[in-house]
């Protein structure tokens, strides 16, 4: 739908940062092609709020300077992925996770070491956890305390940069993560609603007393219930609760709060143009909380998605992104869009759901969980991405359904159960050793 209001506003911002020339018109016809459905869905999220309409012209104004900040090089880039149309389909691609530090000390050695994974067939890195966090508390580097600063022990932001630019010149790709669903309890938004910022203690989810956390407690689940039971921290600095579902060092940000959704698209924005070709977004499930709700997998969780993913096409289009959703198969099919946004949403997936069905079929010596797990799996839409894997460093889950597993003839809890105690060792004849 044409909205002419819109359109003169767009107009307006881009008379206001880019000057007359033929460089803006392609971003031009992909801004005006994607701004409608922008406000739309914006407007779902947010259109009730006091503030709706100022954050809408900051959105806008955050989505120019996006593509302002982006590079010749990585726009010329941009520009060659289009051309080559869907170029996370190719099944060329081959990836490897790792932790830096681990396997090359810092960045600068990393980069040295690029020929060895081309040996391998390797072309796509995921870096682990690469920006601050505070030690102790940092869950592996998931607890972020700076967005934009990477963590000493593996270099600077240049390193990562020169690491990108030499990985496009070898043809290879860079994925890196954002953590969408929490900060550290030492980012500065949170160090300053310690300290009674009104502004930054609307970025979370706080509360002066125990009245609405016991009200959202009746329906949520935990997610680390002997680790990290509960999903509220008390914080005696500034009386009041705060929701942490992971671990009561990681404040859950509040997306009904517009201006923390901008925030967040501009810290997207800033790891597209530094080069991040495939950005692993963190527990996109749990993004948006709703009282009365397990607070995940809700509807508005995809419309951020959507959201994000319309402004990334819009500015940074050579930057695909990955919703890490380990979820059972029917559910984790909805983070690749439904209806009108099939397709829209993730182009990646986790092919969760798969990993587990492999360790299942190694356990029982048959495929057949696996697969009567296919009909759904196999659904993934045209224009999306699996990434297939052995194993990771966060989960071997069992998440595939119970009809699955009663379809291949067995008992749900006893098959669960089996599973358990095959790769625990506890089952006769077992070689595992696992925990």
């Amino acid at each position: 739908m044409y909205d002419p209001a819109l359109h003169n506003k767009v107009k307006g911002i881009f008379s206001k940062y880019f000057p007359e020339n033929d460089e803006r018109s392609l971003f031009y016809t992909r801004f005006i092609a994607n701004a409608f459905t922008i406000q739309s869905l914006y407007r779902e999220l947010y259109g009730q709020s006091d503030t709706a309409d100022e954050h809408f012209d900051c959105l806008l104004e955050t989505i120019a300077k996006g593509y302002l900040q982006r590079t010749p090089e990585l726009k010329q880039i941009d520009l060659k992925k289009s051309e080559q149309g869907y170029w996370f389909l190719s099944n060329e691609l081959a990836g490897m996770s790792l932790y830096v530090d681990r396997f090359a000390g810092t960045i600068s050695n990393l980069e040295q070491k690029l020929s060895y994974f081309k040996d391998l067939g390797v072309n796509v890195l995921h870096l682990m956890p690469l920006f601050e966090s505070p030690p102790g508390e940092s869950d592996g580097g998931y607890s972020v305390s700076d967005f934009r600063k990477l963590d000493e022990r593996f270099g600077t932001l240049e390193d990562l940069k020169q690491l990108g630019k030499t990985m496009r010149s070898e043809s290879m790709y860079l994925m890196a993560d954002i953590v969408l669903n929490h900060t550290s309890n030492q980012h500065e938004w949170a160090l300053r609603a310690r300290n009674g910022e009104k502004k930054y203690q609307d970025y979370y989810y706080m509360f002066d007393d125990r009245l609405l956390p016991d009200r959202y407690e009746e329906t949520m689940k935990e997610i680390f219930p002997t680790a990290a039971p509960g999903n509220f921290t008390w914080v005696p600095e500034c009386n009041k609760w705060v929701m942490t579902v992971f671990h009561n060092y990681q404040w859950d940000l509040n997306y009904h709060n517009p201006a923390v959704f901008i925030e967040m698209l501009d810290i997207i924005f800033f790891y597209a143009n530094i080069g991040v070709d495939i950005l692993r977004m963190d527990a996109p499930a749990f993004i948006w909380k709703e009282l009365g709700t397990t607070c995940s997998n809700l509807p508005k969780a995809h419309t951020l998605l959507q959201l994000i993913k319309l402004c990334v096409q819009a500015a940074t289009p050579g930057m695909a992104l990955l919703g890490e959703a380990i979820q059972r198969p029917r559910q984790i099919m909805e983070y690749f869009g439904k209806g009108a946004f099939i397709a829209r949403e993730c182009d990646f997936l986790y092919k969760a759901p798969q990993m587990a069905l492999q360790w299942d079929s190694l356990a029982t010596g048959r495929t057949l969980v696996m697969l009567a797990a296919q009909e759904v799996l196999l659904q993934k839409p045209y224009g999306t991405s699996w990434i297939t894997y052995t194993r990771c460093h966060d989960d071997i889950g069992l998440g595939y359904d119970d009809e699955m597993i009663e379809q291949a003839g067995y008992n749900p809890q006893e098959h669960r159960r089996f599973i358990k105690d095959f790769y625990s060792g506890k089952y006769p004849g077992s070689p595992s050793r696992g925990a």
